[in-house]
């Protein structure tokens, strides 16, 4: 039994750590060339990109944005977003797909806020005024205005299909017996 757990922990792991490489990149150009306007001379001119008060590479936001959506989405998106689903839907009685959308949607519905507040306070223009929490509430609301549709779109048309693809192509179904099959006509064997 403590093997069937940990296999499927290490698996959802590796699910969400695939999720987040693939999210994170996606967002943090999205953020910075699409709603900053930045294109690369741009951020090479100025030494990188302006956070905490200070110019930090790409790579650098990346890791920090990775570092805390990675914990975010162990802790607080995966365990929430499937209990607001299953309070909508019941598994097994639901199409698969309308299920794992509904855990899409939550998934976006609560990790899109949480990341744009630490986006907010990551790129708050420190070294142009003194901190104000209007200004932090004003930044984290356009950015979750801006990364909301993003989020939702990318998540259930690009990003989860990929995922799973991917997982699909790590971790293969078993194929089913048909005696199986014989022997319970009746059981549903959807995944």
């Amino acid at each position: 039994m403590k093997n069937v757990k940990l296999g499927y922990f290490l698996k959802h792991a590796l699910f969400a750590f695939i999720t987040v490489v693939i999210t994170v990149h996606a967002f943090v150009f999205f953020s910075l060339y699409v709603v900053n306007g930045l294109d690369v001379a741009a951020i090479n001119a100025q030494g990188g990109v302006m956070s905490f008060g200070a110019f930090l590479p790409v790579w650098g936001i990346i890791l920090i944005e990775f570092a805390f959506a990675y914990t975010l989405e162990m802790c607080l998106g995966s365990p929430l977003s499937v209990r607001l689903a299953a309070r909508v839907f019941e598994r097994g009685k639901t199409h698969p797909v309308l299920y794992e959308c509904a855990i899409i949607c939550a998934t976006v519905a609560i990790m899109c806020p949480s990341m744009s507040f630490i986006a907010a306070c990551i790129y708050y223009p420190y070294q142009f005024a003194e901190f104000n929490f209007l200004t932090l509430l004003a930044n984290w609301l356009k950015l979750v205005c801006f990364n909301f549709p993003f989020a939702l779109l990318s998540q259930l048309f690009f990003i989860q299909p990929l995922v799973r693809q991917i997982f699909k192509w790590l971790f293969p179904a078993k194929k089913r017996v048909s005696a199986e099959k014989s022997e319970s006509p009746n059981e549903d064997f959807r995944d």
